[in-house]
């Protein structure tokens, strides 16, 4: 029933055979490109999937990546170091510290989860495949290694000028905004309290009243100067 309700096309004979042979003419016609490697490197994709590359200053040694392999090819060791209080009567802290870190490349099949589940960015893919080997034993690189291949990996890609800020970046400049609006608010009154305590500082002047012919402020004429016989007249 279902078959009997299908819209029949009418195919031509011979059509799938005239496409097929469009398409090798159409190769034939083009000029053979030889990439002449290793002369001439090949212009990979950007975001190419060639090593893992570990920026060791942020790995907290939490073995998430390690958990979450599927291949069980990353191997981690560690130790724990105390670390001095940071103010004085302060409590002692523990950190882990990275003794080693090595991925078994014979085993990773590249499917980046332990980039992708990495909380602090440790992990990143670089496009270097130049790393083959005569003995598999070799292809487990440690951390000095990665750590090479870290510089190859690629700047990111620039955002798309309409996608929304990412909630990092808004909170850096929110707090940024705010250091800096209190920054200014203690400049301010600080340039106030100096602006008061020089004026503090500053001497009053003497008080002085005005004098009319040789009576003073009071009212009352001054004695070490002779009177004005038109004073009497008046």
């Amino acid at each position: 029933m279902a078959e009997s309700l299908r819209p029949t096309r009418s195919r031509i004979p011979g059509s799938g055979l005239a496409k097929g042979l469009a398409v090798t003419l159409r190769t034939m016609t083009k000029k053979t490109v030889t990439a002449q490697y290793p002369d001439a490197q090949p212009e990979l994709p950007p975001r190419s999937r060639g090593v893992i590359g570990l920026f060791e200053e942020n790995c907290t040694v939490c073995m998430l990546c390690a958990r979450e392999c599927p291949d069980w090819c990353i191997y981690i060791d560690s130790h724990k170091e105390t670390v001095p209080p940071a103010a004085p009567g302060g409590r002692e802290r523990s950190r882990n510290v990275l003794d080693r870190f090595a991925i078994d490349f014979s085993l990773c099949m590249y499917c980046g989860i332990c980039i992708e589940v990495c909380p602090f960015d440790a992990l990143f893919w670089s496009p270097e495949f130049e790393y083959a080997e005569t003995d598999i034993h070799e292809l487990t690189h440690e951390r000095d290694k990665l750590r090479e291949w870290m510089w190859t990996v690629p700047a990111p890609p620039a955002l798309d000028p309409g996608a929304e800020e990412p909630k990092e970046l808004a909170a850096a400049r929110k707090t940024a905004d705010k250091l800096a609006a209190e920054a200014a608010t203690a400049a301010e009154a600080a340039e106030l309290e100096a602006q008061a305590a020089e004026q503090a500082a500053r001497p009053e002047p003497p008080a002085t009243g005005s004098t009319t012919g040789t009576t003073t402020t009071t009212g009352m004429p001054d004695p070490s100067k002779p009177s004005d016989p038109q004073d009497g007249a008046s």
